[in-house]
């Protein structure tokens, strides 16, 4: 969740770009605006407006670093400001866009079983999900692509890709 202020004649996307390599050692990734956090009363140095970005990417793509640190979301420690509101405003609008897509992020390689693709979204979404009604919600999404993989005992599943 690394933040800056902008600098004199910069663009918001580069300070985001900028604040993402520097404080988290990340690069390649396109977050998009979440939201304006604009509350005068917001942080106790004076009237500062956050403009809040969310990027969604698979864990292996982080870098490993002392400046990085995982937490579950359940977990949160104490963080400053209203930046429990923000990460808040961001799993929200994360778990929206998996409510209506199968992969929004792109975080399964493709192909993927249904059952790795529900997986996902009880991740993402923080709550069990019903296989038979998962299945049918996500089925006009993807594209079966033919091929099946064994995983464990039963009958091979079948690969689907996005649609």
């Amino acid at each position: 969740m690394p933040g800056t202020f902008l600098h004199e004649g910069e663009r918001l996307r580069d300070a985001v770009m900028r604040s993402l390599r520097a404080k988290a050692g990340i690069s390649g990734l396109r977050p998009r605006q979440l939201h304006v956090f604009d509350s005068p009363a917001r942080d106790d140095r004076g009237w500062v407006l956050s403009v809040a970005h969310v990027g969604v990417v698979r864990v292996e793509r982080l870098p490993a670093s002392e400046n990085l640190r995982l937490t579950p979301i359940s977990r949160l420690p104490a963080l400053k400001y209203d930046h429990r509101e923000i990460v808040g405003f961001a799993v929200d609008a994360v778990r929206a866009d998996y409510l209506t897509a199968p992969d929004p992020a792109d975080l399964l390689e493709s192909p993927f079983t249904i059952r790795q693709l529900r997986l996902l979204h009880e991740a993402v979404l923080g709550e069990s999900l019903v296989p038979d009604t998962f299945r049918r919600a996500m089925l006009p999404h993807l594209r079966a692509t033919g091929r099946v993989r064994a995983e464990g005992r039963g009958r091979p599943a079948e690969l689907f890709e996005r649609g």
